[in-house]
């Protein structure tokens, strides 16, 4: 299973009143992390857009654990926890400045056609994609 991780300064913008990191931004930095393990595994997202492909969000969960504060370093791994050919689900972890566990994700992605919107086969479409997820997937 290929994990990757990305670093990154919480900036001042991401928190709320209280200098802790606003919960909305946590679905932020799982778009980073994804978008580093994409290119970690030899793709750009954009590059699938120009062939007209999008990959929405169809569903999308966050379990937060400890505070991220402004000023830290918070650092988001990234796999992929599921993967069936048609729909694939990515797994997250971030951790705070001190290296605690501060949030899980998961997200849930279909890969459309961007004129109709239809869902397509990945393994069918794309099938380079298809063969570094198998390789890359969580095994079971």
């Amino acid at each position: 299973m290929l994990v990757s991780t990305t670093e990154f300064d919480v900036r001042y913008a991401e928190t709320d009143q209280m200098g802790v990191v606003y919960h909305a931004n946590y679905l932020v930095w799982m778009e980073i992390g994804r978008t580093k393990l994409i290119e970690d595994l030899g793709f750009k997202y954009a590059d699938m857009e120009k062939e007209g492909i999008l990959a929405p969000v169809i569903d999308i969960r966050a379990s937060y654990k400890k505070a991220v504060r402004y000023g830290e370093k918070a650092t988001v791994k990234t796999w992929i926890e599921e993967y069936d050919g048609f729909r694939v689900s990515y797994g997250y972890e971030i951790f705070n400045g001190s290296g605690e566990l501060a949030a899980t994700g998961l997200s849930t992605h279909v890969c459309v056609k961007k004129d109709s919107f239809r869902p397509i086969a990945i393994k069918k479409m794309l099938p380079d994609w298809h063969n570094a997820y198998e390789k890359a997937k969580k095994k079971r």
